[in-house]
């Protein structure tokens, strides 16, 4: 499977953008599908390639609607979009923020999987939201922390299996202090938040388009422009 990664983005990333796609592709073969066994090839493309799943650098949410990216590829294929402003403007890193949204796309394609979790809720199979703040690095470029199969598995014990790649988590279904996770409880979707300081930070982030705010809502996806 091919991911095409182009940078469409008039807002500078802060990384060689060349280096970052060399090292999401390295993120991929040597951390994350010993894991989660979903390899990929990232391609560097100038926009949508025929066939292909797509990550592409956007300025911010609503730009990207204007210019025809919606929610999928042209041909209806996964699509995770990284708002290079609007992750910058909340001081976040673009590195950072293109590898969680590649590690939850290879996961959760169709944004549809949950796991049954405590407190009679659905946890959404979200590999990097509940670790978000947790960084590594992979030849000098900040990467995401991720959790593993075992987070999602409440029978295990605390401190029984690796429950992320950072060994931050201890036990199933944690959320770390910078994380959250949405979970679908009493008949719809809301979130659970680490934090107090993390319910505030999420409040005051432009989360529109990002592949999370579809859950529940697949089936209004829309396939984005040819051409783009």
């Amino acid at each position: 499977m091919t991911i095409a990664c182009f940078n469409k983005a008039a807002t500078a990333l802060g990384v060689d953008f060349d280096r970052l796609v060399a090292a999401l592709q390295k993120f991929v073969d040597e951390y994350f599908v010993p894991v989660w066994g979903t390899p990929a090839k990232r391609r560097k493309t100038t926009g949508f390639r025929k066939g292909a799943w797509a990550l592409a650098f956007l300025d911010r949410a609503d730009v990207a609607n204007a210019l025809g990216y919606h929610d999928l590829t042209p041909d209806g294929l996964p699509l995770s979009k990284v708002f290079v402003k609007s992750t910058l403007d909340v001081g976040q890193k673009v590195s950072v923020t293109a590898c969680h949204e590649l590690a939850e796309m290879l996961v959760d394609p169709a944004i549809n999987l949950a796991a049954a979790g405590p407190g009679n809720a659905f946890y959404a199979y979200e590999t990097a939201d509940a670790v978000e703040e947790v960084e590594f690095t992979i030849d000098g470029i900040a990467m995401s922390d991720f959790v593993y199969p075992a987070w999602f598995e409440g029978f295990r014990r605390p401190g029984s299996a690796q429950f992320d790649y950072a060994k931050r988590v201890k036990r199933p279904f944690q959320i770390l202090a910078g994380g959250y996770m949405s979970v679908f409880k009493n008949g719809k979707w809301t979130q659970v938040f680490g934090s107090r300081a993390k319910a505030r930070r999420f409040r005051q982030e432009d989360r529109g388009g990002h592949r999370s705010t579809y859950r529940g809502r697949t089936h209004r996806m829309r396939p984005s422009r040819p051409g783009r």
